[in-house]
């Protein structure tokens, strides 16, 4: 059974929660949404040398690397903006090699020092939330495993919940929820079956609940919750809806081609 899992965590925000976030964390996530990925692993690996013990720095240098691979690649655009809207291809892109290599070692690097971290460390559970995201990711849209994906998928949900049951306004770790019930959803209702049986959630109002709460009041995962916003209102033909989602996210990050593509195909 194969079965398409998305991010689900791109970058938790805990600012509200009281860590405190240098600028220059947030440039760099800023500058991976507009496709400036050389500049944003600059960026991240200049917060790493500042704090070489905290896994936020690798992680996000490890999400730059996905993100630009995705972008490589086109996969957002064949994955989740083409017409038949199913979620599933089977074809298997050429993967950069000495990327996933780069991607894996800051992966590994970030659980390492994730590890040595308290065990209630907030910035080590949503690294760890990140990190099941980003592998998930990468399997299921690049090496086409998606059952293995679902695996780290639920892992990082699991870890989510734990990290938003102490930290209720991190706000960002509701995607991870959001993503899996949505995307989940959507698959026929036998298979939704097996997947809740297996422990997955499929419910589709509260991922989109979830989504929108990312959206409005997440921090560094709002342009990524707003992507998903606009291609759950494609899906259900509410065009106004999709062209505000894109609106936004084309003002925001200008030299970010997708959204002025995806917004100029809306009806």
């Amino acid at each position: 059974m194969k079965i398409l899992v998305l991010l689900p965590a791109m970058v938790l925000s805990c600012a509200a929660a009281g860590l405190t976030q240098p600028p220059s964390l947030e440039d760099g996530y800023a500058q991976m949404y507009n496709r400036q990925f050389d500049e944003a692993h600059r960026t991240f690996r200049q917060w790493q040398a500042a704090h070489p013990a905290n896994p936020l720095g690798p992680v996000s240098d490890a999400a730059a690397y996905l993100f630009s691979e995705l972008d490589r690649l086109r996969i957002l655009q064949s994955e989740f903006f083409s017409e038949d809207h199913s979620f599933l291809k089977l074809h298997k892109p050429a993967a950069d090699l000495h990327l996933k290599a780069e991607f894996e070692l800051d992966l590994a690097q970030a659980d390492h020092l994730a590890a040595a971290r308290p065990a209630e460390d907030t910035d080590a559970e949503f690294a760890t939330v990140l990190e099941h995201g980003l592998h998930s990711d990468y399997l299921a849209l690049i090496e086409k495993r998606y059952v293995a994906a679902l695996s780290e998928t639920k892992q990082g949900r699991t870890a989510a919940e734990r990290l938003l049951a102490a930290h209720p306004d991190c706000y960002d770790a509701n995607l991870a929820i959001g993503v899996e019930n949505y995307l989940l959803s959507l698959k026929p209702a036998p298979v939704r079956l097996l997947l809740r049986a297996g422990g997955a959630e499929t419910d589709k109002q509260a991922g989109l609940e979830k989504l929108r709460l990312t959206a409005e009041k997440g921090h560094f995962l709002a342009p990524f919750a707003r992507l998903l916003l606009a291609l759950a209102a494609l899906r259900d033909r509410d065009y106004a809806g999709a062209r505000a989602q894109l609106n936004w996210l084309a003002s925001r990050y200008p030299q970010n081609e997708l959204y002025r593509e995806e917004l100029a195909k809306v009806k």
